[in-house]
């Protein structure tokens, strides 16, 4: 006979359920002397080693009713995971465990907060993506507009990295003032072998022009998995948790620590710069981060609902190679990261194949 009883079981709003329950107290009986050790180790009295302090003392100091409540929180867990397997709860993050009522001889009464992984009601993606998707393949193609002016930035990008820098003795070259535009490279042989193995002047051409067109059916690429998604997002429904929100913003932050970083500067001399708090601009954030979130639940109930998932060798030969990469990186974290990216990936894929 299990030493807990679950009295009641409500669900709250955000994928929360909150379990009341009660623990037979001859279980919390059997946990005091670990309670009492417990306490010993961070108790300092006058005259006693620490954890040698006498029971009776710490009675004394603390109160019995906190022995029971330390011995009622070790009692607890066993009986906490038990109550959520029963319930078959899908949850994520830590249980939030609060004892209610505790006195010598009665239950314990107790509830258990749990965020489970919301309901998702996903809209008809299939129809949603083919519609958008259409039934025509868009060709792209490079004009000698795109090719001129993609070639002037690349001597543009070229003349500045390169340009001289004033003289280490105090005189300057005013003729590569540092008002004055560098002078661009000219197109030729000698100017093709600093940049990269171009065979001449039309190699490099038609490299470039490769290059547009790539970077146009990449934009579009994700012109159209912003819509099918935004679509999705719009009409599935969705209990969305606080703390999937939460966990979004503390990544936008952390992004935006890291950016400002990149560039020499300090978080809170730009936060001043813009007259802001971080308060501020997470609530800014908050749309965002909401679109975020519901958006890895919508993929990760696609790639449910289709059967997706990445395949097995490429899964492991990405987590070696992060792994090496990242020498401290902790493995199951890695490949669960890993799995979520190349799963995503793949329902991208999938929902940009529907026509």
């Amino acid at each position: 006979m299990k030493p807990h009883k679950i009295t009641k079981t409500t669900k709250l709003k955000g994928s929360e359920v909150e379990i009341e329950a009660e623990l037979d107290f001859e279980e919390v009986k059997k946990h005091r002397n670990k309670a009492i050790a417990k306490i010993q180790k961070g108790l300092e009295l006058p005259g006693f080693r620490p954890g040698h302090v006498p029971e009776k003392m710490i009675v004394e100091k603390i109160g019995d009713l906190a022995i029971w409540e330390e011995a009622a929180e070790i009692a607890l867990q066993p009986s906490i995971m038990d109550i959520i397997e029963e319930g078959k709860y899908n949850f994520f993050g830590q249980p939030q465990t609060t004892v209610m009522k505790i006195a010598e001889g009665s239950p314990v009464e107790f509830k258990i907060r749990l965020v489970i992984l919301p309901e998702v009601t996903l809209a008809d993606y299939n129809k949603i993506a083919k519609k958008i998707n259409g039934d025509k393949e868009t060709k792209f193609e490079a004009t000698d507009k795109d090719l001129e002016d993609a070639i002037l930035k690349i001597r543009e990008s070229y003349a500045e990295h390169f340009k001289p820098e004033h003289k280490h003795d105090g005189t300057c070259d005013h003729s590569h003032d540092e008002d004055k535009k560098p002078e661009l490279p000219e197109v030729n042989e000698e100017f093709l072998k600093k940049l990269g193995d171009f065979k001449d002047v039309e190699d490099f051409k038609t490299k470039v022009r490769e290059g547009i067109i790539k970077e146009k059916e990449h934009r579009e690429k994700e012109k159209t998995r912003l819509a099918i998604v935004e679509k999705i997002i719009t009409d599935s429904e969705i209990d969305l948790p606080n703390v999937l929100v939460e966990a979004e913003l503390n990544k936008m932050a952390a992004q935006f620590s890291d950016d400002i970083t990149r560039f020499g500067l300090k978080v809170e001399d730009y936060l001043k710069h813009l007259n802001k708090t971080i308060e501020d601009l997470r609530k800014e954030w908050t749309v965002d981060a909401e679109k975020r979130a519901k958006l890895q639940l919508i993929l990760a109930k696609i790639a449910q609902t289709e059967k997706i998932e990445p395949n097995p060798e490429d899964l492991e030969n990405e987590v070696k190679a992060m792994l090496a990469q990242y020498k401290d990186a902790v493995e199951e974290r890695v490949r669960a990261y890993v799995t979520m990216v190349m799963t995503n990936e793949k329902v991208f894929e999938f929902l940009e194949g529907i026509k």
